[in-house]
């Protein structure tokens, strides 16, 4: 199963995603995508393969999409682990959803923050800028009808949200 992590900007998805790699880790049942992106590896956030445009036009990706000026991809090799029987996860942007669950068997684990607490986690990131900051607090994309969703409500501790969506992957069945 494609375990789609969706969550607006500063829910926290990248920390929650660390927690799990390290508390699953050796576990064969559970692999993670690493995506490949547009955007160079020194620009912070989630550990990504770095590719130029030229790089990324040449690649077959099961998955891809564009947003906020950057081309993103999911590599071809987790047909390879669904085929096996391995949950992958893999953080995709919600207007690719609907092509993944045609494709794929999905479930969709959505991390949320309240968003005083998304504005206060993207303001100490510091790569945007206020009036940034406000437009990507007002963007909101809805999940399509149909995949599980599984919700991780991140507004209080990263070991409580990290234990939340463990919890929900460990049911998965």
């Amino acid at each position: 199963m494609l375990v789609a992590v969706v969550g607006a900007s500063g829910a926290g998805k990248d920390t929650v995603l660390d927690g799990l790699r390290a508390a699953l880790a050796g576990d064969q049942h559970i692999v993670f995508a690493c995506r490949a992106i547009t955007r160079g590896d020194q620009a912070g956030g989630e550990a990504h393969e770095a590719l130029t445009e030229a790089e990324f036009a040449s690649r077959d990706f099961a998955l891809q999409w564009q947003a906020h000026g950057l081309h993103y991809g999911i590599p071809r090799s987790i047909e390879a682990d669904l085929a096996a029987g391995r949950v992958v996860l893999a953080t995709l942007s919600r207007h690719v959803l609907a092509d993944a669950a045609a494709r794929y068997p999905l479930a969709v684990l959505h991390i949320t923050a309240p968003p005083a607490i998304r504005a206060a986690r993207l303001a100490a990131r510091g790569r945007e800028d206020a009036a940034d900051i406000a437009a990507r607090l007002a963007r909101e994309a809805p999940l399509p009808d149909g995949p599980r969703v599984l919700r991780v409500v991140n507004d209080t501790t990263p070991d409580a949200a990290i234990a939340q969506a463990l919890a929900l992957l460990r049911a998965l069945d």
